[in-house]
C-alpha cells in the first residue's frame, strides 16, 4: 500500500532545516512513499525537491488560486483557494505527518494531526507541554523515516 507522508515547516527556513527537509523528502519517494505539503517554499520546496530527486511523487496543496504558484518540485498542484485552512487538508490527505522546524502553520498543522489520531514525527519542532510524548522526536532524516514509516519498506 502507498503511504502518503506529509511534510510541514515554515515557507521560510534556515539552510539547516531546508538540508533536513530535502533528505526527509528523498528518503520518502526512496521508501515509495507520495509528499504532500502545502506547496510553497521553504521547508515545503526542499522535501518536494529531494523527492523529486529520488524520482518520487510529491503534491502541493496550494493555499490560492493559483496552481502555477507550487514551487517547481510540485508533480500534482492542488489550488484550494482556502488560505491557511488548507493545512487541515494537508493533513487529511497524510496518513503521517513529519514536521521539520516550523512556525504558527505548522503548530496548526501538528494540532490538526494529533487530533485525528494520526503518527507525528518531529525534527527540531514544537514542544507541547501538555503532551510531551504526542511528537514522535527524531534526530536525523534517516530517524524520522523510520518513524514515519515503521514497517519494512
Amino acid at each position: 500500500m502507498q503511504r502518503y507522508v506529509a511534510v510541514v515547516g515554515s515557507g521560510t527556513c534556515s539552510p539547516q532545516e531546508a538540508a533536513v527537509a530535502e533528505e526527509v523528502g528523498a528518503l520518502l519517494a526512496r521508501a515509495g512513499a507520495v509528499v504532500v505539503c502545502g506547496g510553497l517554499s521553504g521547508v515545503m520546496e526542499a522535501a518536494c525537491r529531494g523527492a523529486r530527486r529520488e524520482g518520487g511523487l510529491t503534491v502541493g496543496i496550494l493555499p490560492g488560486n493559483d496552481r502555477t504558484a507550487a514551487n517547481p518540485d510540485v508533480v500534482v498542484a492542488i489550488a484550494s483557494g482556502l488560505g491557511e485552512l488548507r493545512n487541515g487538508l494537508v493533513v487529511r490527505a497524510s496518513d503521517v505527518v513529519v514536521a521539520v522546524g516550523g512556525e504558527f502553520g505548522t503548530l496548526s498543522e501538528i494540532g490538526f494531526a494529533l487530533k485525528l489520531g494520526k503518527r507525528v514525527v518531529g525534527l527540531g519542532t514544537w514542544e507541547l507541554s501538555r503532551h510531551t510524548d504526542a511528537i514522535l522526536r527524531a534526530s536525523t532524516p534517516a530517524d524520522a523515516l523510520r518513524l514515519a514509516l515503521p514497517e519494512p519498506h
